[in-house]
């Protein structure tokens, strides 16, 4: 940190995205005041309604404006009178590839076994991490038509995976492990029986990589039988690592055997640049201004902000806070079933950092 404090770039995007943004902000200003910490921000109109209006997205001029950030804190992206695809690809894809944000980071933690759709889980056999390679794959964008619109057409999708950007997401996986030192057990998430190509760099990538940290024990799981012990035996992981499509599909899986949506944040890491935090359900349209939205995901999402920018006392009081209302006070985490209203819940969190 300066001596001016941290500069967090904040884009509330669409629908609940304001709603629950506003709340994560006051906890980030509780907790400065709480911890010492100084910060500005600034607010950036990206979203379905600034591209309504203008036909933009995001320019090269704004990602330039935002690379003079410490942090960008987001709310969602999603606009239900905008194309799908147009603002994912123009707006958080690009984000993602411009600002190099090579790594995203999924805690998966349940607070209170009262909202766990599993039997006899308690908050001690929900608590691991994914680690998602962010850039590459098959969210590249890379691929084409053959006779397309004919009875002939052909559709290829390729995953795009090179040495260097799995052998720095794995690497990233094992020091985030050393670092959470609890199980420290890294799981490789894939499918080296079917796609022998991708998988093969990833594999020989991970034991090689392994090699260097012989106090982190390693686990390999196909991707298939990964979502069957999230479901059966989620205590079995402590920090997986895995492609970006697949960690986009089990990270969900995740969120609800935490919880639900409403707690799950995430990070999109650029461990030496700027990194951008969210809550990772969408912008929920049908819920916008009713002030029902459950924020505790965005909240937690601010908590994650902290702790990347090395505040980890303060980050660890945001999810203290978060703990203690998930399990004292709330009814439900779903929206419109918390028995509070979305800034009623921010308050709560406000009122119990300590």
């Amino acid at each position: 940190m300066d001596i001016n404090g941290y500069k967090i770039a904040v884009v509330p995007g669409d629908g609940t995205g304001p709603e629950v943004v506003r709340e994560g902000l006051k906890v980030l200003k509780k907790a400065s005041e709480k911890f010492g910490f100084k910060y500005e921000t600034k607010l950036f109109d990206f979203g379905g309604m600034r591209y309504l209006k203008t036909a933009k997205t995001l320019e090269d001029k704004d990602i330039a404006e935002l690379k003079k950030y410490s942090a960008i804190y987001l709310g969602a992206i999603g606009h239900p009178e905008v194309k799908p695809g147009i603002l994912e690809t123009g707006i958080l894809l690009k984000l993602r590839f411009s600002l190099d944000q090579y790594i995203n980071l999924r805690p998966v933690k349940l607070y209170n076994a009262d909202f766990c759709p599993l039997k006899d889980k308690k908050p001690e056999d929900i608590d691991f991490v994914v680690v998602r390679e962010n850039s590459e794959g098959l969210y590249k964008g890379m691929g084409e038509f053959k006779d397309k619109g004919t009875k002939d057409e052909v559709a290829i999708q390729i995953s795009h995976n090179t040495r260097a950007g799995v052998e720095r997401c794995i690497r990233y996986a094992f020091e985030y492990c050393r670092r959470r030192n609890k199980k420290k057990k890294l799981t490789l998430c894939c499918k080296t029986n079917v796609l022998t190509y991708a998988w093969d760099l990833w594999e020989r990538t991970f034991n090689e990589v392994a090699r260097e940290y012989p106090d982190v024990t390693t686990d390999y799981a196909h991707v298939d039988a990964t979502t069957m012990w999230f479901v059966k035996n989620p205590e079995w992981f402590d920090v997986i690592v895995t492609d970006n499509m697949f960690g986009d599909i089990i990270t969900d899986l995740g969120a609800m055997i935490q919880g639900g949506m409403g707690i799950a944040a995430g990070g999109n890491i650029n461990p030496k640049g700027v990194s951008m935090f969210e809550p990772i359900g969408g912008s929920a349209p049908k819920y916008t201004g009713k002030n029902v939205i459950n924020p505790l995901a965005a909240i937690c999402a601010a908590g994650m902000l902290l702790e990347n920018l090395g505040e980890i006392e303060a980050g660890k009081a945001v999810e203290d806070a978060v703990i203690k209302v998930v399990q004292t006070k709330l009814k439900s985490l779903a929206a419109g079933k918390m028995g509070y209203s979305t800034s009623e819940v921010g308050d709560l969190v406000v009122k119990n950092i300590k």
